[in-house]
């Protein structure tokens, strides 16, 4: 559609819902250029707590649209990407002392009916919320919620003896930087033209459509490109660039949210997740994580510049140590703590009064500056961005007459083409067709990969026949899929995003690694070409 030298849409930002718009529109066959001034997900995406959910806790702020959403999207994506999504059940341990946040408005609403119940959160409320959590979006593959007895259950052992009682009811586990990936892949192969190390300098309005300034910023050179809409999908910069790089005057804010996670040994032995409420009405979930750990978050934290990295503080680690401890039988410390990491939620400013309460929905505004047409992205969640990435294209879509409707539901994501059950299988027949290979070994390439690992592995007979050993089960012929077909560059996009194999590789092994790759990137074209 794009007119001699003009691409459709260029989007600024290259995490999940940069790349699910990207996806979408290079599918309806617009020509699409993304550009993202670090690493795919190298921001918010790689940060979350890694749950496609509906948000059980947002249904006491009444945020009913927002979840019903993300309930409806769950299963639609488990079928999109089996390998990178899976159901996970969550015990959510009942005492009778769980109060509301103070600032949700069933709090406020619970208070002026029953003033005698002082903020706490009766059972037959949350057996409510359960129960609309249930049917809400219409749930086909997902089990229901269900009572737990913890005095005699896997799910009690980890728990202090006074929770006697919990509900288990559904949500699911995303590897959140693969799906930014795998879309950014699936873009590319439609179509798409996406540059890593890439940072927009400038767009400017010029005859109806934008000049966009880049500059690479591996080897400095910088080009001009010229589209017709412009995106601006920059997360925690979404502001920056419309007030700096654009130069709109837009009355949409944005809210800095950093959220920060620890990650401990392992501290129970099933695989289901803790739904944990703290005293301030607050929750955190405690979650199986790659095998051997737990990963525990997250905070709510004001944040007041993107340009500066956010941390998980000392004070935040101390605040989820102390939260998880509540419920824990056996007191966890910052000595078990073997990695942390923290993001930045680009929330839309809706005025509310805390960090907790403000909304995870998000909003998508339209400028016409100089005559030339920006969106702009605000807020969102992980969950929703596959329908978000439609609300941009319906917006968009008065520029591109005859542009073609919505597809991307139940289009599958590289690797992803296999039914949601037939996992285990998929992981029995790439064992026995490559024997050699661990029984972590193949669940780990089944869950990055899924088909694709059979492309990975090729005709390889041997380990040794995959090239130089990391480490952890991480070989040369991985790297070089990587490096070929999922933009990576460096050891951190390896060991950080597309895996996590950070947490089992030694300094030494990771300098390795970093030497390698670079040798290797001699002979790669640089990131943003």
């Amino acid at each position: 559609m794009a007119e001699a030298g003009i691409t459709d849409i260029f989007v600024i930002g290259g995490g999940i819902n940069g790349c699910g718009i990207a996806r979408d529109a290079a599918g309806r066959g617009l020509s699409v250029r993304l550009a993202e001034m670090g690493d795919l997900a190298s921001a918010t995406s790689s940060a979350s707590t890694k749950l496609f959910h509906g948000g059980l806790r947002y249904l006491e702020y009444f945020e009913f649209r927002l979840v019903r959403e993300a309930l409806i999207e769950r299963e639609v994506l488990l079928n999109m990407m089996p390998h990178i999504s899976w159901p996970m059940r969550f015990v959510l341990p009942y005492h009778r002392g769980m109060r509301f946040d103070a600032s949700a408005p069933a709090s406020r609403l619970l208070a002026a009916a029953m003033p005698w119940m002082k903020g706490r959160r009766p059972d037959w409320l949350i057996r409510l919320g359960l129960l609309m959590y249930d049917t809400l979006g219409g749930r086909k593959i997902l089990p229901a919620t269900k009572v737990l007895d913890l005095d005699d259950s896997p799910e009690g052992r980890p728990l202090k003896p006074e929770f006697h009682k919990a509900f288990e009811y559904s949500d699911c586990w995303v590897e959140d930087s693969r799906l930014v990936v795998l879309n950014a892949r699936d873009a590319a192969a439609r179509g798409a033209h996406v540059m890593t190390r890439t940072r927009v300098i400038e767009a400017a309005p010029e005859d109806g459509h934008w000049r966009i300034e880049t500059e690479n910023t591996e080897t400095g050179a910088r080009r001009t490109h010229h589209a017709r809409v412009l995106v601006n999908a920059g997360g925690p910069w979404v502001a920056d660039v419309l007030r700096h790089k654009v130069r709109v005057n837009a009355s949409a804010g944005v809210r800095l949210v950093r959220g920060s996670h620890i990650v401990t040994r392992r501290l129970f032995e099933h695989e289901k997740c803790y739904f944990l409420q703290g005293a301030d009405g607050r929750i955190i979930f405690a979650i199986p994580y790659e095998t051997d750990f737990t990963l525990i978050g997250t905070t709510d934290v004001e944040h007041a510049d993107p340009d500066s990295a956010p941390v998980c503080t000392p004070e935040e680690q101390r605040y989820l140590l102390d939260f998880a401890n509540r419920y824990l039988r056996d007191p966890i410390s910052e000595d078990d703590i073997v990695w942390t990491y923290s993001g930045v939620r680009p929330l839309y400013d809706d005025g509310a009064s805390s960090a907790t309460a403000a909304t995870r929905d998000y909003t998508l505004t339209m400028d016409r500056a100089g005559g030339a047409p920006v969106l702009n992205v605000f807020g969102g969640k992980i969950t929703t961005y596959r329908r978000l990435a439609e609300s941009a294209m319906e917006k968009i879509g008065a520029h591109f007459p005859g542009m073609p409707g919505p597809w991307t539901r139940g289009a599958v994501l590289p690797g992803g083409d296999f039914p949601v059950g037939e996992v285990a299988d998929l992981m029995a027949r790439l064992g026995q067709d490559y024997p050699f290979l661990t029984d972590f070994w193949v669940r780990r390439l089944i869950r990055a990969y899924g088909t694709d690992a059979w492309r990975l592995l090729g005709d390889a007979g041997s380990a040794a026949d995959l090239g130089e050993a990391f480490g952890a089960t991480l070989t040369g012929a991985e790297i070089e899929w990587l490096m070929s077909h999922e933009y990576a560059r460096t050891a951190e996009d390896v060991i950080w995003r597309r895996s996590k194999l950070g947490l089992r590789l030694s300094d030494g092994e990771v300098a390795r690694l970093e030497a390698w790759m670079a040798d290797r990137r001699q002979a790669l074209p640089a990131a943003a070409e």
